[in-house]
């Protein structure tokens, strides 16, 4: 399954902004699908998690109350609506799929898009 994600930018601290992740896949439903980040210098981390269904979401600490993930499977489609940015939100955002249905560990996701960036300054 090919990934492409997009809807990053610039935009001040307080503020929001909504990913969005589209799947080549006619079989997309049958993909956990999860959002990670890499922030400059750091490594790449867990942000968000959803099941096949959008029954199960799955948050990092660091963005639990604040990200919210969600998925239409209709369009091949998972979204990241990100509320409250802080600067330390600054990465590029990466969405990837996964066959292993519940919340799996990063590891486990065997397809990954390209990454956008999000930039939240102070």
């Amino acid at each position: 399954v090919q990934l492409q994600a997009f809807g990053g930018g610039l935009v001040q601290a307080g503020g929001s902004l909504r990913l969005s992740c589209t799947a080549s896949s006619r079989t997309f439903s049958n993909y956990a699908m999860g959002w990670f980040r890499q922030a400059p210098g750091k490594e790449r981390e867990f942000v968000a998690g959803i099941d096949w269904s959008g029954g199960s979401t799955y948050y990092a600490n660091s963005v639990k109350g604040r990200f919210t993930i969600s998925r239409d499977n209709a369009r091949n489609t998972v979204n990241l609506q990100m509320n409250s940015l802080k600067p330390e939100d600054t990465a590029v955002y990466y969405c990837a799929a996964s066959v292993i249905p519940n919340n799996p560990p990063m590891g486990q996701y065997a397809h990954w898009g390209q990454g956008t960036l999000v930039t939240v300054s102070s």
